[in-house]
């Protein structure tokens, strides 16, 4: 029998989803912010025939995946990212090394460290029992990071769907698109720039590290060489870097985990921003939005520091541009069975 914290949770939760999507109702005309309207062939209402209860499915699998693991949510709105940023919003991030695909699981950003392919599973398992071949896996995983982010008490969206699952996948792209933990912050403007992104968006989109966990191997270059010369990063404010450095070794402990938020670590809030502006972000992609010298981005960290309500605001409207990307619609791709596999393969 479940717990009463279990239960309380599940009543949590069900309730967070509930008053978000009361407080953003259904697709209207003129919902989408200016020059973020879906791409033709995609829209909130595509499912509404074929299978109106998508979103219902998708959110009942999130709610026991979170229950069990908070951290999952954090690893499902990651996916997104790690999808759209290489040859758009396909899914070609789920695919695993099979005939004629080299996974881009195995590029450097992405081995060891992207994670929640069980749950998309699970997710696409329910939904090809209630609506076989109807929706695709690029759609689940933008179904499954908006879910994963209003049951953290993050902001709902409206989804543009219709999108079609690649038949193929891009490791090297993967390699040479993902920003690296230790970019610059000119590094990271580019990387945004070359999707189409400005630095609203890169900053925006940043905050999904308002929830989620970290490997110390990805910030360990500031504790004890940040610039090569064996010292560390002077931007980190020294109480952080003395409780970083207590369970980051300089040898050893790469796979411990910190939170990339500490104060809040589970709830999508803006915590994130104000975290940066005291010397306490924890990878040096965070930190450099603050210290990077650039006045534009530097205004917008203070600004969403102070204003949860902007910060929301300006996610909803770049997290839909993001989900813009390139996507693949009609007979130029398929709607997987399994999203691991390409359909001639199964």
């Amino acid at each position: 029998m479940a717990s009463s914290k279990t239960v309380l949770a599940a009543i949590f939760t069900a309730s967070l989803y509930l008053t978000a999507t009361l407080a953003f109702p259904a697709h209207h005309e003129g919902a989408y912010p200016v020059g973020q309207s879906p791409k033709p062939d995609l829209s909130p209402d595509y499912y509404k025939a074929t299978c109106p209860q998508a979103d219902e499915i998708v959110v009942s699998v999130l709610k026991k995946a979170i229950a069990k693991e908070q951290r999952i949510a954090a690893s499902l709105l990651r996916l997104l990212f790690h999808d759209c940023f290489v040859q758009g919003c396909d899914a070609s991030v789920l695919l695993d090394d099979n005939d004629g695909v080299v996974s881009e699981k195995n590029a450097i950003p992405n081995k060891n460290s992207i994670r929640g392919f069980e749950v998309i599973d699970e997710i696409k398992a329910a939904l090809e029992e209630a609506c076989p071949h109807t929706v695709s896996c690029a759609d689940t995983i933008a179904l499954a990071a908006r879910g994963s982010t209003v049951l953290s008490g993050g902001p709902y969206w409206e989804i543009p769907l219709g999108r079609k699952d690649s038949k193929t996948a891009n490791m090297m792209l993967a390699n040479k698109n993902l920003p690296p933990p230790n970019a610059t912050l000119r590094r990271l403007v580019k990387f945004f720039q070359r999707q189409g992104l400005d630095k609203v968006d890169l900053v925006a989109l940043s905050g999904s590290h308002t929830i989620g966990m970290a490997r110390c191997v990805s910030f360990k270059q500031r504790l004890y060489n940040q610039h090569r010369d064996n010292k560390p990063d002077k931007t980190l404010e020294k109480l952080f870097y003395h409780t970083l450095a207590s369970v980051c070794p300089r040898t050893g402990g790469d796979s411990s985990i910190r939170p990339l938020n500490f104060a809040s670590p589970a709830k999508f809030d803006n915590t994130y921003y104000k975290l940066i502006l005291e010397g306490r972000g924890l990878l040096n992609s965070d930190q450099v939005l603050w210290t990077g010298n650039d006045p534009e981005i530097a205004d917008l960290v203070r600004s969403y520091a102070q204003n949860e309500s902007l910060f929301f605001e300006h996610y909803v409207n770049s997290i839909i541009k993001m989900g813009n990307i390139s996507p693949v619609t009609g007979y130029n791709g398929e709607i997987r069975k399994n999203c691991r596999v390409v359909n001639k393969n199964i």
